[in-house]
């Protein structure tokens, strides 16, 4: 229901009424005001999932489900009750139109609500000629409407004041006009695209102060819990709530193998849930560590959480896997994740160095060698020759000699980031899938789809291009090419994502999104379903006028280590300021659609109850939300507006004392209804892209919108390491490469 009084806006303390007449204007230039689809709830409209039976020009997009279109219903039955049968024909489509706006994809604007902590308007905005059409006709139903004592006053009189209360400074906002403009229209409700086709996207801060996030997973047990691993090899358990626990959940600081060198790749690298876990309690790591003769090595081992406390591994219950050597520092791989067949694969590199140098032919393409490759092995249980797991019968080189039969695809250089697609919510399509980041030497970086028995070509091959000509030369005809691959000019250390396939946000169903760990770029990769092409779409941040929510930021920390997803399929990705595996600068960000949001209700999970010993420790956001820099834009230009004007006085005037406050008026607005009286007609609404909207000014003096505070996050300038050269021409993998190669 609407609220029951216009509420006043709170004023600045300014000099005089002019003051605030140049600050309204100031605070439109900076992006302020400007309108997005958003509803009264403060989030981004849906697509209603049952049909709405009253306000059904919504139907197809807008911000009401059937609940509140049922209560709008109700309202209006009550209202016309109290009319005569000529008020039912002169007021009942003004009434229905009026009521209708709380379910517009822009009711945040017609009725002045784009911010939690400002005052709700009445009644929305009204394009003037309709307004005054509305007075004329229909004066006696306000005070039905409304219990605003201005607005009820002016019911006698003539309309000029009425629709001054309600006016729209931005006429292609206002209603009814905003329901015919096909520009803002059009596109309404599919990911916003700026000029350049980059999708535009926001963030909301979910962790911070990590010390280079290397992974983020789920248990699948359905306590929505998240264990972040440290590349220091601490791992932390976050609630569903925000907040950490204040005990890790596993540390290994004196096992693991790293330094605080920028870019060292060592350290704990890997962790994966057994599908089984809520039965078995055990979990894989994946870490570099030193054996013996100090020779290093990469180490999987199997754990268990421990049966006192849920949220603690049990230290002593480690079960080593597997080791292999490394021979240099570098290229470590490090990714564990189940397939949708049960099996646990790994992801080891190349053995490091530049060009895969070891051998005639190098690591990857020696099937005997468990470097360079994707495994798949069984954990449940114990295998012949004393190994710690089991060989599927079905992996592609168990009867070849020579080779490893734990091998299941050969050919990779250093991938880093893999997932496996869940497949789409209703079809299933594209489930068991699984995606890889594969960085390259100092031409392309690739993303992969991982094949049984599948050469991805290194070091024949760098992306599509020919890496060793010779072995190019002589390589077989049917190698796995990416899907797709980049040149440096766009990024040197391609990070693996992931195909969402949350609930939160529909628009993004079926995207594999992923980036690049030196150029912070976010991208996405969208399927032709007839061709089996890939296309390329880059991901853009930081648009005001888009992520002008509550909570929501437009920037992130530039290191992109990697990604993950919950267990409802949302999509984070974890970055840092400073890629040192000791410095806390690392956090984690959830990925938002602000043009379209799944409809209330659908994406609510309830969480299994865990018992917790540790105390826990409540999240403190850093990043500034766009709305706390939006506050400190029209604060600054507040003051020095005011200084200006004090500078301009003339000497021995005072200012006025006590500027008079004008009624809230609404901000822009743009999609509503029909005209009154006007037989009820089918109108499909398609979702698509806001489009550029037209910047909106403030009628009415001194509004500043109220932010939370946030605190800026500071992000240190790599200037030496970025700008240095990269020895013997070779891309660090995403999480950096070892100081010797980037010149430092």
């Amino acid at each position: 229901m609407l609220r029951t009084s216009l509420a006043r806006a709170p004023s600045l303390p300014t000099s005089s009424g002019i003051f605030h007449l140049c600050l309204t204007c100031l605070l439109g230039q900076v992006g302020l005001l400007q309108g997005h689809p958003q509803c009264l709830d403060y989030g981004p409209p849906f697509q209603p999932l049952l049909h709405l039976e009253f306000c059904s020009d919504y139907e197809s997009f807008g911000c009401c489900d059937q609940q509140k279109d049922h209560r709008l219903a109700a309202r209006y039955r009550v209202i016309m009750d109290y009319l005569d049968l000529k008020g039912h024909e002169l007021c009942g489509g003004y009434i229905k139109d009026i009521l209708c706006q709380e379910c517009s994809p822009y009711a945040a604007h017609l009725y002045d609500a784009e911010n939690p902590q400002t005052p709700l308007r009445n009644l929305p905005g009204l394009c003037s000629d309709y307004c005054s059409a509305f007075h004329s006709n229909c004066h006696s139903a306000i005070s039905l409407l409304t219990n605003d004592r201005r607005l009820r006053e002016t019911r006698e009189k003539d309309s000029a004041h009425f629709c001054h209360l309600l006016n729209l400074p931005d006429k292609d906002y206002c209603f009814p006009n905003v329901l015919r403009n096909d520009h803002l229209n059009r596109n309404l409700g599919v990911v916003a695209e700026d000029g350049r086709g980059c999708l535009q996207l926001c963030l909301t801060e979910v962790a911070n102060g990590l010390r280079n996030p290397v992974s983020m997973v789920h248990a699948g047990d359905g306590t929505r819990r998240f264990f972040v691993a440290e590349q220091v090899g601490v791992v932390w358990v976050y609630l569903p709530d925000g907040s950490r626990l204040e005990q890790p959940f596993l540390d290994l600081k004196n096992i693991v193998l790293t330094t605080p060198w920028v870019g060292d790749e060592r350290g704990f690298l890997g962790l994966a849930f057994h599908p089984r876990f809520r039965r078995n309690r055990r979990f894989y790591i994946y870490y570099s560590c030193l054996g013996k003769k100090k020779v290093e090595k990469i180490r999987i081992s199997e754990m268990k959480v421990s049966r006192a406390d849920p949220n603690k591994a049990d230290p002593k219950s480690e079960r080593v896997i597997l080791e292999i050597e490394e021979p240099a520092s570098n290229h470590n791989g490090g990714q564990l994740l189940f397939g949708v067949d049960g099996y646990l694969y790994i992801f080891t590199g190349d053995g490091g160095q530049a060009g895969d140098p070891f051998g005639k032919f190098g690591n990857a393409q020696n099937k005997s060698s468990l470097l360079g490759k994707v495994l798949r092995i069984d954990v449940n249980g114990a295998g012949s020759d004393g190994r710690r797991y089991r060989v599927p019968r079905d992996n592609p080189f168990v009867a070849e000699p020579g080779a490893h039969p734990a091998v299941y695809a050969y050919g990779v250089r250093n991938m880093w980031r893999c997932a496996v697609d869940r497949g789409d919510p209703v079809t299933r399509r594209g489930r068991g899938r699984m995606f890889c980041g594969d960085v390259g030497q100092n031409r392309f970086e690739e993303v992969d789809l991982i094949v049984k028995g599948g050469n991805y070509g290194w070091r024949a091959k760098e992306g599509f291009e020919c890496y060793d000509r010779k072995l190019c030369h002589n390589a077989s005809l049917d190698d796995i090419l990416p899907i797709y691959a980049y040149g440096h000019a766009v990024g040197k250390s391609v990070t693996g994502g992931y195909v969402y396939r949350g609930c939160e946000s529909p628009n993004l169903n079926g995207l594999y999104i992923f980036g690049d760990f030196m150029s912070g770029r976010l991208m996405a990769l969208q399927e032709d379903r007839k061709t089996k092409k890939w296309k390329k779409r880059d991901i853009c941040l930081g648009s005001t006028e888009s992520c002008a929510f509550p909570g929501l930021i437009s920037t992130y920390s530039k290191f992109i280590i990697s990604f993950a997803e919950d267990e409802a399929g949302e999509l984070y990705f974890l970055a840092t300021s400073y890629p040192s595996a000791y410095l806390p600068h690392g956090s984690i960000y959830k990925f938002v659609d602000p043009s379209r949001r799944a409809p209330p209700g659908k994406c609510k999970y309830k969480a299994v109850p865990v018992k917790t010993r540790s105390k826990r420790v409540r999240f403190r956001p850093l990043a500034k939300t766009v709305l706390d820099l939006l506050k400190e834009q029209s604060e600054k230009a507040a003051r020095k507006l005011s200084n200006a004007t004090s500078a301009s006085r003339p000497v021995g005037t005072s200012s006025l004392k006590g500027p008079s406050r004008k009624p809230a008026s609404p901000t822009s607005s743009r999609k509503t209804f029909r005209g009154p009286g006007t037989k009820k007609r089918a109108r499909v609404w398609s979702p698509g892209s806001q489009g550029k909207r037209k910047m909106r000014r403030k009628s009415h003096s001194g509004r500043v919108r109220q932010s939370r505070a946030g605190r800026s996050l500071r992000r240190p300038f790599l200037s030496g390491w970025l700008a240095g050269g990269r020895a013997r021409g070779e891309s660090p993998r995403p999480m950096g490469a070892p100081a010797a190669e980037l010149g430092l």
